[in-house]
């Protein structure tokens, strides 16, 4: 499994610099590395040479690939419709192209996603590098595992409680009547073998995202004020999907860059710019990057004994904090981001009795 690092930011070229510098970096330690990015110029410009939906070697142990929306979608089209062929008897995606669908919201970002997966379950890299849009669409994108998992779990078991899902499994009468009305190839595990291979998916995702060693994000400014701010409300959006910030990183002149004490408790490196491509001197400036990342402060933390769930969520305070249970779940809106927190068996069912806030962390007591 490789190490999947993605960069958060305001400013899209110096996260791509950062980006490549860090690609630069993992492959002269002999890891091999694939540096993924978007259909967009900046990249093809600063490695100054052009790119293609598939991986190409640009250096010793290291490839790169833009992802095009609608070649990706094409690869996949031939598995949709054999998965589809198994549940309908008169399939439909037959009649419909690939490209179509690329128009979708959400759909460039799906795939992004799921090619990232792809190149991770191959085992042809050590560390993966996205430069992807660095904002709250990346983070939507890398949340996708959780947010859906929430609506699988939902819609499955409206379905099961519903009338019509009680008489489906229960009636010997309309199970054949919907085969022979619908062209439906319905069996007693036709709605629960899809969503389980569906969450088993998301499982790994949010496993994943949830490892630092596996998944990590640093953030990316200048001494911009603006830009500072971006990041900030980026960490702490961060936090909210459940995906671990190893620390920030500021191009600048100035070793004694101020604005780096928006960061605390993050390490902070302050690196120099590209400039003519000479990108050693921002290369030897890069932190440890998964050292950093398995230091970091976690996203969050459970604690069965004290019965206590602790939520890092810096740049927010407890006035932009919304707080609700649901059955076995408990869920935390903050700025523009929800996270559904599912409860471990030992605090599943118990109220919430109190909620904090305490040096950027949430503590939510049961």
């Amino acid at each position: 499994m490789a190490l999947i690092l993605t960069f958060l930011g305001k400013n899209g070229i110096a996260r791509s610099k950062i980006a490549i510098a860090a690609a630069k970096l993992l492959a002269n330690q002999g890891k091999r590395v694939l540096l993924a990015g978007l259909a967009e110029p900046t990249l093809p410009i600063l490695l100054e040479t052009t790119l293609s939906p598939d991986p190409q070697e640009i250096a010793p142990n290291l490839q790169a690939v833009q992802f095009q929306a609608s070649v990706l979608l094409e690869r996949n089209w031939e598995e949709l419709k054999k998965l589809e062929a198994q549940y309908l008897r008169t399939p439909i995606f037959k009649e419909v192209y690939g490209q179509e669908l690329v128009v979708l919201p959400g759909m460039d970002s799906a795939l992004a996603l799921n090619a990232i997966r792809e190149y991770d379950a191959s085992g042809k890299y050590d560390a993966i590098i996205y430069d992807g849009t660095g904002d709250a669409a990346t983070l939507r994108m890398l949340g996708m595992p959780e947010s859906l998992s929430w609506y699988v779990r939902r819609f499955r078991q409206l379905f099961v409680n519903s009338d019509l899902g009680k008489a489906i499994s229960e009636s010997p009468l309309i199970q054949p009547l919907i085969t022979s009305l619908f062209n439906v190839n319905w069996t007693a595990d036709s709605f629960a073998q899809p969503t389980n291979q569906i969450n088993n998916l998301l499982d790994q995702g949010k496993a994943a995202l949830g490892d630092p060693k596996r998944v990590a994000a640093f953030l990316v400014a200048t001494t911009d004020p603006i830009e500072v701010a971006s990041s900030r409300y980026f960490w702490g959006a961060a936090q909210q999907i459940g995906l671990t910030v190893g620390g920030a990183i500021f191009i600048s002149a100035d070793n004694n860059n101020q604005a780096s004490g928006e960061f605390s408790p993050l390490p902070v490196s302050i690196v120099p710019d590209v400039t003519k491509g000479e990108w050693q001197p921002l290369i030897d400036a890069l932190p440890d990057f998964l050292e950093q990342a398995t230091t970091a402060p976690k996203p969050i933390e459970i604690d069965v004994h004290n019965r206590q769930v602790r939520l890092f969520l810096p740049s927010f305070d407890k006035k932009q904090v919304k707080l609700t249970q649901q059955g076995p779940e408990v869920t935390v809106e903050a700025g523009d981001h929800r996270r559904n927190i599912f409860l471990p068996p030992a605090l599943s069912g118990r109220p919430v009795t109190g909620a904090k806030f305490q040096n950027s962390y949430l503590i939510i007591s049961f």
